[in-house]
Protein backbone atom coordinates (compact mmCIF):
# COMPACT_ATOMS: atom_id res chain seq x y z
CA UNK A 1 0.00 0.00 0.00
CA UNK A 2 3.21 2.18 -0.72
CA UNK A 3 1.22 4.03 -3.25
CA UNK A 4 -2.29 3.80 -2.51
CA UNK A 5 -3.08 7.81 -2.99
CA UNK A 6 -1.67 7.77 -5.96
CA UNK A 7 -3.64 4.52 -7.27
CA UNK A 8 -6.98 6.52 -5.85
CA UNK A 9 -5.75 9.44 -7.97
CA UNK A 10 -5.03 6.95 -11.05
CA UNK A 11 -8.91 5.97 -10.24
CA UNK A 12 -10.21 9.59 -10.46
CA UNK A 13 -8.50 10.27 -14.04
CA UNK A 14 -10.07 7.23 -15.43
CA UNK A 15 -13.23 7.77 -13.70
CA UNK A 16 -13.60 11.59 -15.13
CA UNK A 17 -12.37 10.70 -18.95
CA UNK A 18 -15.16 7.67 -18.31
CA UNK A 19 -17.75 10.44 -17.16
CA UNK A 20 -17.01 12.93 -20.12
CA UNK A 21 -17.75 10.06 -22.06
CA UNK A 22 -21.15 9.66 -20.74
CA UNK A 23 -22.02 13.24 -20.48
CA UNK A 24 -21.21 13.19 -24.07
CA UNK A 25 -23.40 11.03 -25.22
CA UNK A 26 -26.23 11.87 -22.55
CA UNK A 27 -26.32 15.42 -23.15
CA UNK A 28 -25.15 16.12 -27.11
CA UNK A 29 -23.53 12.47 -28.92
CA UNK A 30 -21.45 11.45 -31.02
CA UNK A 31 -20.63 14.91 -32.53
CA UNK A 32 -19.47 16.88 -28.89
CA UNK A 33 -16.84 13.64 -28.43
CA UNK A 34 -15.33 14.21 -31.65
CA UNK A 35 -15.33 18.27 -30.04
CA UNK A 36 -13.80 16.83 -26.65
CA UNK A 37 -11.89 14.04 -27.61
CA UNK A 38 -9.01 15.69 -27.38
CA UNK A 39 -9.23 15.88 -23.48
CA UNK A 40 -10.85 12.59 -22.90
CA UNK A 41 -7.55 11.58 -24.50
CA UNK A 42 -4.93 13.48 -22.77
CA UNK A 43 -6.92 12.33 -19.69
CA UNK A 44 -6.75 8.79 -20.39
CA UNK A 45 -3.41 9.17 -21.72
CA UNK A 46 -2.31 10.32 -17.67
CA UNK A 47 -4.40 7.87 -15.99
CA UNK A 48 -2.60 4.71 -18.30
CA UNK A 49 0.78 6.14 -17.43
CA UNK A 50 0.52 6.76 -13.77
CA UNK A 51 -1.15 3.29 -14.03
CA UNK A 52 2.31 2.26 -15.84
CA UNK A 53 4.44 3.24 -12.92
CA UNK A 54 2.22 1.67 -10.42
CA UNK A 55 1.96 -1.40 -11.89
CA UNK A 56 5.82 -1.68 -12.53
CA UNK A 57 6.37 -1.17 -8.84
CA UNK A 58 3.91 -4.21 -8.03
CA UNK A 59 4.87 -6.63 -10.50
CA UNK A 60 8.77 -5.70 -11.27
CA UNK A 61 11.52 -6.67 -8.57
CA UNK A 62 15.28 -7.17 -9.53
CA UNK A 63 14.98 -11.06 -9.26
CA UNK A 64 11.58 -12.13 -9.95
CA UNK A 65 7.91 -11.12 -11.17
CA UNK A 66 5.24 -10.98 -8.75
CA UNK A 67 2.15 -12.14 -10.89
CA UNK A 68 -0.36 -12.72 -7.89
CA UNK A 69 -4.27 -12.48 -8.23
CA UNK A 70 -4.70 -8.50 -7.62
CA UNK A 71 -1.27 -7.71 -9.79
CA UNK A 72 -2.33 -9.76 -12.42
CA UNK A 73 -6.15 -8.72 -12.82
CA UNK A 74 -3.99 -4.69 -12.55
CA UNK A 75 -2.07 -6.36 -15.71
CA UNK A 76 -5.27 -7.11 -17.60
CA UNK A 77 -6.99 -3.40 -16.65
CA UNK A 78 -3.61 -2.05 -17.89
CA UNK A 79 -4.02 -3.47 -21.50
CA UNK A 80 -7.69 -2.76 -21.18
CA UNK A 81 -7.29 0.69 -20.51
CA UNK A 82 -5.04 0.74 -23.51
CA UNK A 83 -7.74 -0.58 -25.91
CA UNK A 84 -10.17 1.68 -24.47
CA UNK A 85 -7.48 4.70 -25.42
CA UNK A 86 -6.90 2.81 -29.04
CA UNK A 87 -10.82 2.96 -29.10
CA UNK A 88 -11.06 6.59 -28.47
CA UNK A 89 -9.46 7.33 -31.83
CA UNK A 90 -12.13 4.22 -33.84
CA UNK A 91 -15.34 6.36 -34.97
CA UNK A 92 -18.38 5.29 -33.13
CA UNK A 93 -16.93 2.54 -30.61
CA UNK A 94 -15.62 5.25 -28.33
CA UNK A 95 -18.27 4.16 -25.94
CA UNK A 96 -16.69 1.13 -24.51
CA UNK A 97 -14.15 3.43 -22.66
CA UNK A 98 -17.30 4.18 -20.39
CA UNK A 99 -17.11 0.83 -18.83
CA UNK A 100 -13.32 0.22 -19.98
CA UNK A 101 -11.56 3.09 -18.13
CA UNK A 102 -12.96 2.89 -14.69
CA UNK A 103 -12.32 -1.19 -14.00
CA UNK A 104 -8.55 -0.13 -15.14
CA UNK A 105 -8.52 2.37 -12.15
CA UNK A 106 -10.38 -0.41 -10.14
CA UNK A 107 -8.03 -2.95 -10.66
CA UNK A 108 -4.93 -0.75 -9.80
CA UNK A 109 -6.51 0.15 -6.81
CA UNK A 110 -7.26 -3.39 -5.69
CA UNK A 111 -3.65 -4.50 -6.74
CA UNK A 112 -2.34 -1.37 -3.97
CA UNK A 113 -4.57 -2.21 -1.35
CA UNK A 114 -4.53 -6.50 -0.96
CA UNK A 115 -0.24 -6.68 -2.32
CA UNK A 116 -0.42 -10.91 -3.14
CA UNK A 117 3.32 -12.13 -3.44
CA UNK A 118 1.38 -15.53 -4.15
CA UNK A 119 2.28 -16.66 -7.83
CA UNK A 120 6.71 -15.38 -8.11
CA UNK A 121 8.27 -15.89 -11.52
CA UNK A 122 11.82 -16.37 -10.81
CA UNK A 123 14.60 -15.68 -13.69
CA UNK A 124 12.19 -16.35 -16.27
CA UNK A 125 13.39 -16.35 -19.78
CA UNK A 126 11.77 -15.59 -23.18
CA UNK A 127 9.12 -18.49 -23.54
CA UNK A 128 8.12 -17.99 -20.46
CA UNK A 129 8.29 -14.64 -20.83
CA UNK A 130 5.95 -15.12 -24.16
CA UNK A 131 3.69 -16.97 -22.68
CA UNK A 132 2.56 -14.54 -20.23
CA UNK A 133 2.45 -11.50 -22.29
CA UNK A 134 0.70 -13.11 -25.02
CA UNK A 135 -1.83 -14.64 -22.93
CA UNK A 136 -2.68 -11.58 -21.09
CA UNK A 137 -2.96 -9.66 -24.57
CA UNK A 138 -5.57 -12.73 -25.58
CA UNK A 139 -7.12 -12.60 -22.21
CA UNK A 140 -7.62 -8.59 -22.99
CA UNK A 141 -8.81 -8.74 -26.47
CA UNK A 142 -11.55 -11.28 -25.32
CA UNK A 143 -12.75 -9.60 -22.88
CA UNK A 144 -13.30 -6.58 -24.58
CA UNK A 145 -15.14 -8.48 -27.49
CA UNK A 146 -17.20 -9.98 -23.82
CA UNK A 147 -18.22 -6.31 -23.22
CA UNK A 148 -19.00 -5.22 -27.05
CA UNK A 149 -21.47 -8.54 -27.38
CA UNK A 150 -22.76 -7.48 -23.91
CA UNK A 151 -23.76 -4.11 -25.45
CA UNK A 152 -24.94 -5.89 -28.57
CA UNK A 153 -27.18 -8.30 -26.91
CA UNK A 154 -28.76 -4.89 -25.01
CA UNK A 155 -29.02 -3.15 -27.95
CA UNK A 156 -30.78 -6.07 -29.80
CA UNK A 157 -32.72 -6.40 -27.11
CA UNK A 158 -34.04 -2.81 -27.05
CA UNK A 159 -34.94 -2.93 -30.98
CA UNK A 160 -36.68 -6.41 -30.59
CA UNK A 161 -38.84 -4.26 -28.08
CA UNK A 162 -39.14 -1.14 -29.54
CA UNK A 163 -37.04 0.76 -27.19
CA UNK A 164 -34.72 3.43 -29.23
CA UNK A 165 -33.36 6.34 -27.13
CA UNK A 166 -31.27 7.75 -25.28
CA UNK A 167 -27.61 6.95 -24.97
CA UNK A 168 -28.18 3.89 -27.02
CA UNK A 169 -28.99 6.03 -30.17
CA UNK A 170 -25.52 6.65 -29.75
CA UNK A 171 -24.28 3.43 -30.31
CA UNK A 172 -23.03 1.93 -33.80
CA UNK A 173 -25.26 -0.05 -36.40
CA UNK A 174 -25.73 -3.64 -35.17
CA UNK A 175 -23.65 -4.29 -38.14
CA UNK A 176 -20.55 -2.73 -37.34
CA UNK A 177 -20.91 -3.61 -33.77
CA UNK A 178 -20.57 -7.24 -34.93
CA UNK A 179 -18.06 -6.33 -37.51
CA UNK A 180 -15.84 -4.84 -34.59
CA UNK A 181 -16.69 -7.95 -32.86
CA UNK A 182 -15.33 -10.44 -34.71
CA UNK A 183 -12.43 -8.06 -35.26
CA UNK A 184 -11.63 -8.30 -31.52
CA UNK A 185 -12.37 -12.20 -31.57
CA UNK A 186 -9.75 -12.61 -34.51
CA UNK A 187 -7.13 -11.14 -32.70
CA UNK A 188 -7.69 -12.47 -29.76
CA UNK A 189 -7.68 -15.81 -30.74
CA UNK A 190 -4.70 -15.56 -33.03
CA UNK A 191 -2.71 -14.38 -30.04
CA UNK A 192 -4.44 -17.18 -27.63
CA UNK A 193 -3.18 -19.86 -30.14
CA UNK A 194 0.20 -18.73 -30.30
CA UNK A 195 0.35 -18.30 -26.45
CA UNK A 196 -1.03 -21.78 -26.30
CA UNK A 197 2.03 -22.90 -28.32
CA UNK A 198 4.17 -21.05 -26.56
CA UNK A 199 3.14 -22.67 -23.30
CA UNK A 200 3.23 -26.55 -24.62
CA UNK A 201 6.52 -26.21 -26.50
CA UNK A 202 8.58 -24.41 -24.34
CA UNK A 203 7.04 -24.06 -20.49
CA UNK A 204 8.60 -27.34 -19.09
CA UNK A 205 5.75 -27.69 -15.92
CA UNK A 206 2.98 -26.43 -17.94
CA UNK A 207 1.12 -29.74 -16.83
CA UNK A 208 2.32 -29.66 -13.53
CA UNK A 209 -0.42 -30.43 -10.73
CA UNK A 210 -1.07 -26.44 -10.20
CA UNK A 211 -1.55 -25.03 -13.36
CA UNK A 212 -3.23 -27.93 -15.07
CA UNK A 213 -6.63 -26.53 -14.55
CA UNK A 214 -5.75 -23.50 -16.42
CA UNK A 215 -4.13 -25.09 -19.31
CA UNK A 216 -7.37 -27.62 -19.77
CA UNK A 217 -9.85 -24.69 -19.50
CA UNK A 218 -7.56 -22.45 -21.81
CA UNK A 219 -8.02 -25.05 -24.39
CA UNK A 220 -11.34 -25.24 -24.24
CA UNK A 221 -11.96 -21.98 -24.49
CA UNK A 222 -9.62 -22.09 -27.47
CA UNK A 223 -12.25 -24.45 -29.05
CA UNK A 224 -14.94 -22.92 -28.15
CA UNK A 225 -13.75 -19.64 -30.53
CA UNK A 226 -12.21 -22.04 -33.03
CA UNK A 227 -15.84 -23.32 -33.56
CA UNK A 228 -17.45 -19.54 -33.12
CA UNK A 229 -15.22 -18.21 -35.60
CA UNK A 230 -15.55 -21.73 -37.97
CA UNK A 231 -19.54 -21.21 -37.31
CA UNK A 232 -19.04 -17.74 -38.39
CA UNK A 233 -16.85 -18.69 -41.95
CA UNK A 234 -19.33 -22.06 -42.51
CA UNK A 235 -22.55 -21.01 -41.92
CA UNK A 236 -22.63 -16.81 -41.24
CA UNK A 237 -23.46 -17.22 -37.49
CA UNK A 238 -24.21 -13.87 -36.29
CA UNK A 239 -26.47 -12.25 -33.67
CA UNK A 240 -27.48 -13.86 -30.53
CA UNK A 241 -25.65 -17.13 -31.76
CA UNK A 242 -22.62 -14.74 -31.96
CA UNK A 243 -23.06 -13.27 -28.68
CA UNK A 244 -23.52 -16.78 -26.54
CA UNK A 245 -20.80 -17.86 -28.26
CA UNK A 246 -18.94 -15.00 -27.09
CA UNK A 247 -19.92 -14.68 -23.74
CA UNK A 248 -19.32 -18.53 -23.44
CA UNK A 249 -15.56 -18.63 -24.78
CA UNK A 250 -14.78 -15.75 -22.04
CA UNK A 251 -16.38 -17.34 -19.07
CA UNK A 252 -14.31 -20.38 -19.79
CA UNK A 253 -11.52 -18.72 -20.49
CA UNK A 254 -11.92 -16.16 -17.38
CA UNK A 255 -11.81 -19.65 -15.56
CA UNK A 256 -9.26 -20.68 -16.98
CA UNK A 257 -7.49 -17.15 -15.82
CA UNK A 258 -8.77 -16.24 -12.48
CA UNK A 259 -10.76 -19.05 -11.27
CA UNK A 260 -7.97 -20.81 -10.28
CA UNK A 261 -5.74 -18.19 -9.31
CA UNK A 262 -9.14 -16.90 -7.04
CA UNK A 263 -9.48 -20.26 -5.15
CA UNK A 264 -5.74 -21.60 -4.76
CA UNK A 265 -4.44 -18.19 -3.72
CA UNK A 266 -7.25 -15.91 -1.69
CA UNK A 267 -9.22 -19.17 -0.51
CA UNK A 268 -6.08 -21.41 -0.35
CA UNK A 269 -3.48 -19.56 0.39
CA UNK A 270 -1.27 -21.14 -1.75
CA UNK A 271 1.78 -20.13 -2.84
CA UNK A 272 4.32 -21.41 -5.71
CA UNK A 273 7.38 -20.02 -8.01
CA UNK A 274 7.76 -20.51 -11.12
CA UNK A 275 11.27 -21.28 -12.46
CA UNK A 276 12.79 -21.38 -15.95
Amino acid sequence: MRFLSLAVIDLLMYCTAASALLLAFFQRGPEFITRRKGFVASLAAAAILLHTVLLYALVFSPHHMDLGFFNTASMVGWLVALIAFATLFKPHFESLGVALLPLAGISILLAEIFPSDQLMIIESDWPLDAHIVLSLIAYSLLAVAALQAILMALQEYRLRHRMPGGMWSALPPLQLMERFLFQLIIAGFCLLTLALFAGFFFVHNLLEQHLVHKTVLSVLAWVVFAILLWGRWRFGWRGRTAIRWTLGGFFVLMLAYFGDKLVLELILGRHWNLMS
